[in-house]
């Protein structure tokens, strides 16, 4: 959109006083919103998001900030705001994200630092003015998998059986969801939106839709994330020592003990259906196919756990029988 780039620099030299900057896109978004990487003569560097204001806006992006950094949480300093035009002038988190970091060397330290910030934003973000997490939003983000992944791009016809088996699943989901304590939720907790190259790490970004949800919600996203997989055992044993902390803070209680492993399980299978069907969409809506390849590692997730979740077996089923088949077939061809 070379006309919102030219607003963009325009911007940038007239209210942000910047004379003199080199311009070049610092990371891809599944969203409308773009980020530059501002070079500056001293050797400084600065971001810029650019936000279509009829396609996004940028106002919870700086409350969500706000909150995160009155409690202490690395989010990106706004030098500069035009919210009726969409901009912001952040600063710069450096280019090294979580999943590029990441290796069996450094995981315990950086997965340490992630839990202690989300720790800290569960038992201290106000999550006063967001919107809940309810349950005709989990059931519109789960309905993504059946409309894009299944009938758009893997052109599969659901029979009657399989349609009530995946409404009837979607429902226990909802449910677990909506049982577990409510707390501030960043939504999109995972490595690619976890900066390592920073002090006080982790930088956090990509918090503008964050809720008040689930305590699970975000432990999982890290956990099971999307973009790298770890050993079940390893992920239970993390899993175990937040809920540990989580105690702790006050957070969860004793009683929550023997529900959070099934509540961590089942919000994973939310999230990762969601997810599924998101990706699909970004790449038949917005042409952005590179999350394609995302899809069996995610859908993984739920065949791995339904050897523990028999609210979860006809499901995994169905993806292994139904699903995992199709996206090889068209992976390979």
């Amino acid at each position: 959109m070379p006309e919102r780039r030219s607003l963009l620099e325009s911007w940038l030299r007239t209210d942000c006083g910047l004379p003199d900057f080199t311009l070049k896109p610092a990371s891809e978004d599944a969203s409308f919103r773009r980020y530059y990487r501002i070079f500056l003569a001293d050797g400084e560097t600065r971001i810029a998001m650019d936000a279509p204001p009829d396609k996004e806006s940028c106002g919870p992006f700086v409350d969500i900030a706000q909150r995160l950094q009155r409690i202490g949480v690395h989010a990106p300093l706004i030098h500069a705001q035009d919210l009726e035009q969409g901009f912001l002038l952040l600063e710069d988190l450096g280019a090294q994200s979580y999943l590029d970091a990441l290796d069996a060397d450094s995981v315990d330290r950086l997965y340490g630092d992630a839990l202690a910030a989300l720790m800290t934003m569960q038992a201290c973000a106000e999550p006063q003015g967001l919107p809940d997490y309810d349950r005709d939003l989990l059931l519109a983000e789960m309905s993504l998998f059946p409309q894009w992944l299944l009938r758009r791009h893997l052109g599969l016809d659901l029979s009657g059986a399989e349609q009530n088996m995946l409404n009837e699943g979607f429902a226990v989901l909802a449910d677990a969801a909506l049982e577990q304590p409510q707390v501030f939720v960043h939504r999109d907790y995972h490595s690619r939106n976890l900066m390592a190259g920073v002090a006080h790490p982790p930088g956090v970004i990509d918090f503008q839709d964050a809720l008040r949800g689930p305590v699970t919600y975000d432990l999982v996203s890290l956990l099971r994330d999307c973009y790298i997989r770890w050993p079940a055992r390893q992920v239970d044993e993390w899993a175990w020592g937040y809920f540990q902390l989580c105690v702790q803070s006050g957070v969860l209680q004793d009683q929550h003990e023997r529900r959070f492993l099934r509540w961590f399980d089942l919000m994973g299978a939310q999230r990762h259906l969601k997810a599924a069907g998101i990706f699909a969409r970004l790449a038949h809506r917005d042409g952005k196919t590179g999350y394609l390849a995302d899809i069996p590692r995610t859908l993984g997730y739920i065949v791995e756990i339904a050897g523990r979740r028999e609210e979860l077996a006809s499901l995994a089923e169905f993806v292994e029988a139904r699903v995992l088949p199709g996206l090889c077939s068209k992976t390979s061809a």
